[in-house]
């Protein structure tokens, strides 16, 4: 239903991570997967992360979200923000399906966006990838280089820059894509009612990195090697160069062993920054009740936002589904591979499945904790 206009491999190779660029009539025939309506029912929920921004004389105003009515907000300067809908709304996973030439690891979500004319967020710096796909109605987009951007008013708190010379300066219209990659500045303004599609791809920072490995490395009583040195150097109150070094290499050494990081790696990557859909059995299911499912006609569908990674060359039989590491000790690639791949495993693929224990188990295992469904 939504198939990509352009070369991916090319875009990948020539594009990604490097230059923001405007992809005119991306998608052919697009449709918006969701209504401006069932938007602002989504936003009605507790659970879901969701904001206004006001544009002002000054500036712009953040209200963070549920909301019940939108009449005090009036017709012009205003836009709705909903972050995860791919997880709250099922019929929008074809439509981030189609950006699955990129890895799973890297996606982040499917933001939603209402505005009214003159609505915008105000020039600002992402530090992840966004494709910006144009639904109902029009914006103008501008976009900057890269460079010594000042925080406006020189509030270091401020998410806004100050203004910027374009490098792009385009209108998009239904079915267009604005990339841009991280540290371009970028500000959108709405020319009549639109619906816009933000697809995010983030990486993990140094900070986040050792965050979770100090945290691993606790948790599991590990890295206790301590720094050792063959001499030392009388020169009482300074650090050598070669001990600085030697006592860095320590950290270096977790690095290079993928049996200190990656389970915390794939754990990491396989979590999400939004609340999931999920719902665990209360009265957990047996395996006998998945065989019967599969043998009633059911599939299996993945909640919408789920991460399920596996590592190359993994040390550890497993794989990482929302930041949990699962046993799949005697389960062949080839099936952990369609687990990882699949939002959906039909029935068909799993009649084949049935009559292997450990697979059953970790199926069944997935059913109880939410991460799966069945479906028709």
């Amino acid at each position: 239903m939504y198939t990509l206009n352009f070369d991916t491999a090319a875009f990948v190779k020539d594009t990604w991570q490097k230059k923001p660029i405007v992809i005119k009539n991306a998608f052919n025939a697009f449709e918006d997967p969701i209504s401006a309506d069932e938007l602002a029912g989504l936003a009605m929920e507790e659970d879901i992360s969701s904001r206004i921004v006001q544009t002002k004389p000054d500036g712009w105003n953040v209200i963070q979200g549920p909301f019940e009515d939108y009449d005090e907000y009036g017709e012009n300067g205003w836009q709705l923000l909903v972050q995860a809908v791919n997880h709250w709304y099922p019929e929008s996973q074809a439509f981030v399906e189609a950006f699955r030439f990129l890895p799973d690891w890297r996606f982040d979500d499917l933001m939603v966006s209402f505005a009214t004319p003159k609505g915008g967020v105000g020039p600002h710096i992402d530090n992840y990838d966004v494709f910006i796909i144009q639904g109902e109605g029009e914006r103008r987009w501008k976009v900057g280089d890269r460079g010594d951007h000042k925080q406006r008013g020189g509030d270091i708190n401020s998410p806004l820059v100050d203004d910027f010379e374009p490098i792009i300066d385009v209108v998009l219209t239904k079915g267009d894509i604005l990339y841009i990659p991280p540290g371009f500045p970028h500000c959108g303004e709405t020319l009549s009612l639109a619906l816009s599609y933000s697809i995010g791809f983030r990486a993990p920072s140094q900070q986040e990195l050792l965050t979770e490995l100090a945290d691993a490395l606790i948790d599991n009583n590990c890295g206790q090697h301590r720094f050792t040195s063959n001499e030392e150097v009388a020169n009482k109150g300074q650090v050598s160069q070669a001990q600085q070094q030697g006592i860095m290499d320590l950290l270096a050494q977790l690095a290079n062993d993928p049996n200190q990081y990656q389970t915390m790696l794939g754990k990491m990557l396989s979590q999400n920054r939004f609340e999931l859909d999920i719902n665990p059995f209360e009265q957990a299911i047996s395996s006998v009740d998945v065989i019967e499912a599969i043998e009633d006609g059911a599939s299996l569908q993945r909640v919408g936002g789920l991460k399920i990674l596996s590592l190359e060359n993994d040390k550890q039989a497993q794989i990482y589904i929302n930041g949990e590491a699962v046993n799949v000790d005697n389960i062949e690639s080839e099936i952990i591979d369609i687990v990882s791949n699949e939002h959906l495993i039909c029935q068909s693929v799993l009649l084949n499945w049935k009559d292997l224990p450990a697979v059953i188990t970790l199926l069944t295992l997935c059913v109880n904790q939410g991460w799966l469904y069945f479906a028709e």
